[in-house]
């Protein structure tokens, strides 16, 4: 019995939709960054991009357990002197919290050759209302 390995041409992509308020920022990172690599698929092969696409809705509803509203940080510098900035988790939400999931889930996908064309298939929306009802995305669960 041979291996199977998937080719590119093979790879048929589904439509998830999954709602961000209702679980964990955690949880709902690793199941969208597992429906992008298509870890769940039969088919998967590691250097093949086998992943589908994923919607996720209302991240203004976004939460996290524990104390990491106010104790999670968010840095960045812009390589001069002085010029740390950082953000806690709850002021990053108020000012853009599409920016939480995607940096989450960047965070939870490999870093190879791979990974740009995984995010570009995440579309993200702070409510209800996504213009991806022609693709007739499958509902997923979180609870």
């Amino acid at each position: 019995m041979k291996t199977y390995s998937a080719k590119p041409s093979e790879v048929t992509r589904a439509w998830y939709v999954i709602d961000a308020s209702e679980a964990p920022l955690g949880r709902v990172s690793t199941k969208i960054a597992t429906l992008l690599t298509g870890k769940g698929k039969p088919m998967f092969t590691h250097h093949i991009d086998c992943g589908d696409f994923v919607v996720v809705i209302n991240t203004d509803k976004i939460v996290a357990t524990g104390t990491k509203m106010d104790d999670k940080m968010y840095y960045r510098h812009s390589q001069y002197p002085g010029s740390l900035k950082e953000i806690n988790l709850r002021d990053k939400i108020a000012k853009d919290s599409t920016e939480v999931l995607r940096l989450a889930v960047k965070g939870m996908l490999p870093k190879n050759k791979l990974m740009d064309e995984r995010l570009k298939r995440l579309k993200i929306y702070k409510d209800e209302m996504h213009n991806n009802g022609a693709q007739k995305p499958q509902k997923v669960s979180l609870k």
